[in-house]
Protein backbone atom coordinates (compact mmCIF):
# COMPACT_ATOMS: atom_id res chain seq x y z
CA UNK A 1 0.00 0.00 0.00
CA UNK A 2 1.21 3.76 -0.96
CA UNK A 3 1.51 5.61 2.66
CA UNK A 4 0.91 8.62 1.60
CA UNK A 5 -2.31 7.56 -1.12
CA UNK A 6 -5.41 8.84 0.37
CA UNK A 7 -7.32 5.99 -0.75
CA UNK A 8 -6.47 4.89 3.17
CA UNK A 9 -8.72 7.30 4.17
CA UNK A 10 -11.57 5.89 6.58
CA UNK A 11 -13.52 8.80 6.21
CA UNK A 12 -15.55 10.03 3.30
CA UNK A 13 -15.44 13.86 4.27
CA UNK A 14 -14.36 16.42 7.05
CA UNK A 15 -10.70 14.78 8.04
CA UNK A 16 -8.09 12.46 7.56
CA UNK A 17 -8.06 8.61 9.78
CA UNK A 18 -5.45 6.68 7.99
CA UNK A 19 -5.33 2.99 8.32
CA UNK A 20 -1.64 1.57 7.64
CA UNK A 21 -2.49 -1.78 8.51
CA UNK A 22 -0.20 -3.79 10.67
CA UNK A 23 3.45 -2.03 10.56
CA UNK A 24 5.36 -4.77 12.84
CA UNK A 25 5.27 -8.66 12.65
CA UNK A 26 2.86 -10.34 15.59
CA UNK A 27 5.84 -11.91 17.09
CA UNK A 28 7.31 -8.15 17.24
CA UNK A 29 4.33 -6.66 18.24
CA UNK A 30 3.87 -9.46 21.02
CA UNK A 31 7.54 -8.91 22.29
CA UNK A 32 6.71 -4.55 22.47
CA UNK A 33 3.27 -5.82 24.30
CA UNK A 34 5.45 -7.56 26.87
CA UNK A 35 7.71 -4.98 27.49
CA UNK A 36 5.22 -2.29 27.51
CA UNK A 37 3.33 -3.86 30.40
CA UNK A 38 6.57 -4.58 32.48
CA UNK A 39 8.50 -1.32 31.78
CA UNK A 40 5.74 1.56 31.53
CA UNK A 41 4.76 3.14 34.85
CA UNK A 42 1.15 2.88 34.50
CA UNK A 43 -1.03 4.13 36.89
CA UNK A 44 -5.24 4.21 36.83
CA UNK A 45 -6.65 7.57 34.82
CA UNK A 46 -8.29 10.29 37.09
CA UNK A 47 -11.07 12.45 35.80
CA UNK A 48 -12.84 15.03 37.39
CA UNK A 49 -16.99 14.51 36.31
CA UNK A 50 -19.83 16.49 37.94
CA UNK A 51 -16.91 17.73 40.51
CA UNK A 52 -16.19 14.26 41.12
CA UNK A 53 -12.97 12.47 41.15
CA UNK A 54 -13.14 9.08 39.08
CA UNK A 55 -10.64 6.62 38.99
CA UNK A 56 -10.84 4.13 36.25
CA UNK A 57 -9.98 0.78 36.15
CA UNK A 58 -8.27 1.29 33.27
CA UNK A 59 -4.63 2.73 33.17
CA UNK A 60 -2.64 5.29 31.45
CA UNK A 61 0.94 6.77 31.83
CA UNK A 62 2.37 10.00 29.72
CA UNK A 63 5.78 10.40 28.59
CA UNK A 64 7.35 12.80 25.72
CA UNK A 65 10.93 14.89 25.32
CA UNK A 66 10.39 17.46 28.07
CA UNK A 67 7.62 17.25 31.16
CA UNK A 68 5.56 18.43 28.99
CA UNK A 69 1.86 19.20 31.00
CA UNK A 70 -0.97 17.60 29.51
CA UNK A 71 -4.43 18.53 30.74
CA UNK A 72 -7.85 16.68 30.20
CA UNK A 73 -10.50 15.85 31.99
CA UNK A 74 -9.89 18.67 33.88
CA UNK A 75 -6.20 16.73 35.35
CA UNK A 76 -2.92 17.24 34.79
CA UNK A 77 -0.04 15.49 34.20
CA UNK A 78 3.80 15.06 33.67
CA UNK A 79 5.20 13.86 31.13
CA UNK A 80 8.20 11.24 31.94
CA UNK A 81 11.01 10.66 30.02
CA UNK A 82 11.21 8.31 27.10
CA UNK A 83 11.97 4.83 27.73
CA UNK A 84 13.80 2.63 24.99
CA UNK A 85 10.79 0.85 23.72
CA UNK A 86 9.06 4.18 23.33
CA UNK A 87 11.38 6.07 21.19
CA UNK A 88 11.98 2.68 18.88
CA UNK A 89 8.63 3.21 18.38
CA UNK A 90 8.13 6.67 17.79
CA UNK A 91 10.79 6.67 15.19
CA UNK A 92 9.13 3.77 13.34
CA UNK A 93 5.60 5.42 13.33
CA UNK A 94 7.40 8.84 11.93
CA UNK A 95 9.10 6.85 9.19
CA UNK A 96 5.72 5.51 8.53
CA UNK A 97 3.86 8.48 8.52
CA UNK A 98 5.75 11.35 7.39
CA UNK A 99 4.90 13.10 10.46
CA UNK A 100 6.92 13.84 13.78
CA UNK A 101 5.37 13.87 17.56
CA UNK A 102 7.30 14.89 20.42
CA UNK A 103 4.74 12.87 23.20
CA UNK A 104 2.43 9.51 24.23
CA UNK A 105 -0.21 9.05 25.91
CA UNK A 106 -0.52 5.20 26.68
CA UNK A 107 -3.48 3.59 27.58
CA UNK A 108 -3.86 0.07 29.60
CA UNK A 109 -7.26 -1.71 28.71
CA UNK A 110 -7.43 -5.39 30.93
CA UNK A 111 -9.90 -6.80 28.98
CA UNK A 112 -12.45 -5.87 26.58
CA UNK A 113 -14.74 -4.35 29.42
CA UNK A 114 -12.58 -1.45 29.48
CA UNK A 115 -13.33 0.80 26.28
CA UNK A 116 -13.41 4.80 26.37
CA UNK A 117 -16.32 6.55 26.03
CA UNK A 118 -17.15 9.03 22.77
CA UNK A 119 -14.96 11.42 22.66
CA UNK A 120 -12.52 14.12 20.42
CA UNK A 121 -8.69 15.19 21.16
CA UNK A 122 -9.74 18.79 21.31
CA UNK A 123 -7.18 19.85 23.98
CA UNK A 124 -5.21 23.50 23.82
CA UNK A 125 -2.21 21.36 24.69
CA UNK A 126 -2.31 19.95 21.11
CA UNK A 127 -1.19 21.18 18.46
CA UNK A 128 -4.02 22.56 16.41
CA UNK A 129 -5.05 20.02 13.45
CA UNK A 130 -1.63 18.20 14.35
CA UNK A 131 -1.57 14.48 13.64
CA UNK A 132 -2.21 11.69 16.08
CA UNK A 133 -0.75 8.79 15.47
CA UNK A 134 -2.65 5.26 17.54
CA UNK A 135 -0.72 1.87 17.75
CA UNK A 136 -2.17 -1.00 18.80
CA UNK A 137 -0.78 -4.08 20.80
CA UNK A 138 -2.91 -7.24 22.48
CA UNK A 139 -6.30 -8.13 22.25
CA UNK A 140 -7.73 -6.86 19.06
CA UNK A 141 -10.52 -4.14 19.32
CA UNK A 142 -12.83 -2.40 17.30
CA UNK A 143 -12.67 1.16 17.45
CA UNK A 144 -15.36 3.97 16.07
CA UNK A 145 -15.91 7.18 14.48
CA UNK A 146 -19.36 9.12 14.36
CA UNK A 147 -19.25 12.43 12.67
CA UNK A 148 -21.05 15.25 15.56
CA UNK A 149 -23.21 16.73 12.89
CA UNK A 150 -24.31 14.10 10.50
CA UNK A 151 -24.22 11.43 13.22
CA UNK A 152 -22.49 8.94 10.20
CA UNK A 153 -20.30 6.91 11.65
CA UNK A 154 -17.73 3.88 10.99
CA UNK A 155 -15.42 0.88 12.36
CA UNK A 156 -12.45 -0.69 12.13
CA UNK A 157 -10.81 -3.56 13.56
CA UNK A 158 -7.48 -2.74 15.09
CA UNK A 159 -5.01 -5.63 14.56
CA UNK A 160 -2.13 -6.43 16.69
CA UNK A 161 1.16 -3.78 15.75
CA UNK A 162 -1.47 -1.82 13.43
CA UNK A 163 -1.36 1.63 13.09
CA UNK A 164 -3.84 4.42 12.97
CA UNK A 165 -2.94 8.36 12.15
CA UNK A 166 -5.55 11.05 12.36
CA UNK A 167 -4.76 14.05 11.55
CA UNK A 168 -6.40 17.25 9.79
CA UNK A 169 -9.62 18.47 11.07
CA UNK A 170 -11.10 15.04 12.05
CA UNK A 171 -10.60 16.26 15.78
CA UNK A 172 -12.68 18.95 15.07
CA UNK A 173 -15.76 17.33 13.29
CA UNK A 174 -15.64 13.34 14.56
CA UNK A 175 -16.06 12.06 17.27
CA UNK A 176 -13.96 8.21 18.54
CA UNK A 177 -14.38 5.57 21.02
CA UNK A 178 -13.45 2.11 21.82
CA UNK A 179 -16.71 0.31 22.55
CA UNK A 180 -16.43 -2.09 25.74
CA UNK A 181 -17.16 -5.87 24.81
CA UNK A 182 -17.27 -8.95 26.77
CA UNK A 183 -16.28 -10.74 23.78
CA UNK A 184 -12.73 -9.97 24.10
CA UNK A 185 -11.05 -11.56 27.48
CA UNK A 186 -7.31 -10.10 26.68
CA UNK A 187 -5.56 -6.75 27.55
CA UNK A 188 -4.96 -4.12 24.76
CA UNK A 189 -1.87 -1.49 25.10
CA UNK A 190 -2.56 1.07 23.02
CA UNK A 191 -0.18 4.28 22.30
CA UNK A 192 -1.63 7.57 20.61
CA UNK A 193 1.63 9.81 20.04
CA UNK A 194 1.33 13.25 19.25
CA UNK A 195 2.65 17.15 19.86
CA UNK A 196 2.35 19.17 22.72
CA UNK A 197 2.82 22.59 21.83
CA UNK A 198 5.64 24.52 24.10
CA UNK A 199 3.42 27.93 25.89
Amino acid sequence: MDLFNRSNNLLAYDGEALYYGAILSRETAQKYFEQLLENIAWENDKAIIFGKEIITKRKVAWYGEKAFPYRYSKVTKVALPWTKELLELKNLVEEKSGESYNSCLLNLYHSGEEGMAWHSDGETDLKKEGAIASLSFGAERYFSFKHKTSKQSLQILLEKGSLLVMKGSTQSHWLHRLAPTKKVKGARINLTFRTIIEK
